[in-house]
């Protein structure tokens, strides 16, 4: 919150998605115990689920965006959300066979 009286509207999700991603990456290399690609693959879905049902409904609908919402770096949000717990997973089934 405190982000909106530094940075224009249009740049803070650029600024929040490397601290995002961090956060996400230790999360699941650290928290998540899958041992399964499968098991990974539903965690990405879930994740990503909840990023879109949860951005529209507090966020599109609750503050209707002038300019609109969808843009670039939710897109990019998006993908992160999706291919972050997919590597992770990659990582730890091709360690576990080596």
């Amino acid at each position: 919150m405190m982000l909106f009286a530094f940075v224009p509207a249009s740049l803070l999700g650029w600024i929040i998605m490397p601290i995002g991603t961090a956060i996400t990456l230790w999360i699941v290399f650290k928290k998540v115990k899958g041992d399964t690609l499968r098991y990974f693959g539903f965690v990405a879905l879930a994740w990503t689920l909840i990023a879109v049902v949860g951005d529209y409904l507090f966020i599109v609908k609750a503050f209707k965006p002038e300019d609109g919402y969808y843009k670039l770096d939710i897109y990019v949000y998006y993908s992160l959300t999706m291919a972050i717990p997919l590597f992770a997973g990659w990582k730890r089934t091709l360690r576990r066979t080596a």
